[in-house]
């Protein structure tokens, strides 16, 4: 792992279990660096509430500490309540997001790691949002950034992301497949370092379309796509019944699946490897990774947070920025 890999995190939802998770870094020797985006009254104040006791050096881009937590103060302007959501906090909530975007852009940073934000909460403040990828993409200019979990072992990504389902059928198109597999297959190969990824393909209705009987979306578009791909030789196939590819012999045959929907891969590798599970955004010009899970206001500031998967965002983010 590159010890002097730069890595920008944004704890997220100040409400949310981001400060917790923050505290815990900061109470243990990193192997990287690391520089929190975030208030750090509101960091010293939840501390002081768990009664734990760390500290913060300010963020200097000269000075390059071994194993500590830096602190880039941003402002919230408002009081934070552990646990209450509040729409107040969505401007400085994306704030912490540009900051570490244009660093790492600007090559300040080598990657940056979200924490958890609520939706909802942003767009109740009148902030059009449907999610860290779309928000990423649309900030650094990228036309189809792709969801990928993984946890180590399985990697699943996303033809779609945050779309309501019956919106679904109509976005999965010929086109869309190939823009998707493609930044799949590019960045396996130059994120990932797999010389000749092998991709398979969910179908979009139960047991793949059962040749039309079920739908015909296999047939008109997810096919061709997959044929097309195939002879520009990308070693890919498909499509398969979602309740069939994520077993063990199905999946030793792979290097990634590409499922059509959020909720037909996300729940298979979320029940194998929940806090594990790192949310990696492909198809960026900068290294993006994050947790996988909300912002738990129920257990904000109870001092019950689980860092786990906030541990291997972090670990992934410098395995892709020492491979960059």
């Amino acid at each position: 792992m590159n010890q002097t890999s730069v890595l920008a995190f944004t704890p997220g939802d100040p409400a949310g279990i981001g400060p917790d998770l923050t505290l815990q870094l900061a109470s243990r020797r990193q192997q990287h660096r690391i520089v929190v985006i975030a208030d750090r009254m509101l960091l010293e104040e939840r501390a002081k509430h768990l009664g734990v006791d760390v500290a913060f050096r300010d963020y200097d881009r000269e000075y390059q500490p071994v194993g500590e937590i830096e602190c880039l103060h941003i402002d919230c302007g408002v009081t934070i309540h552990p646990g209450q959501a509040d729409a107040g906090y969505a401007a400085y909530i994306l704030e912490t997001l540009d900051i570490a975007i244009d660093g790492c852009m600007s090559g300040e940073f080598d990657a940056m790691v979200t924490g958890p934000v609520n939706k909802e909460t942003i767009i109740r403040s009148g902030i059009a949002f449907t999610g860290h990828t779309e928000y990423l993409a649309e900030k650094t200019g990228s036309s189809c950034p792709v969801m990928l979990l993984s946890d180590g072992n399985l990697r699943v990504a996303l033809a779609t992301t945050h779309l309501p389902l019956s919106k679904v059928p109509d976005s999965i198109t010929r086109r869309r497949i190939s823009d998707v597999a493609k930044v799949l297959h590019h960045d396996l190969v130059n994120r990932f370092r797999i010389d000749s990824p092998r991709i398979g393909v969910c179908g979009l209705n139960p047991h793949a379309g059962e040749g039309g009987n079920l739908g015909m979306e296999e047939i008109n578009e997810i096919i061709p796509a997959i044929k097309e791909l195939q002879a520009k030789n990308m070693v890919i196939s498909g499509p398969y019944p979602a309740d069939t590819v994520f077993t063990g012999k199905m999946l030793s045959r792979f290097d990634a699946i590409l499922s059509m929907y959020h909720d037909q891969g996300l729940p298979v590798i979320k029940h194998t490897g929940f806090g594990e599970v790192v949310n990696i955004t492909l198809g960026l010009p900068i290294i993006r990774t994050s947790v996988d899970h909300g912002t738990a206001y129920d257990i904000a500031g109870s001092g019950q947070a689980d860092a786990s998967s906030l541990l291997s965002a972090l670990a992934m983010a410098a395995e892709l920025s020492s491979a960059a």
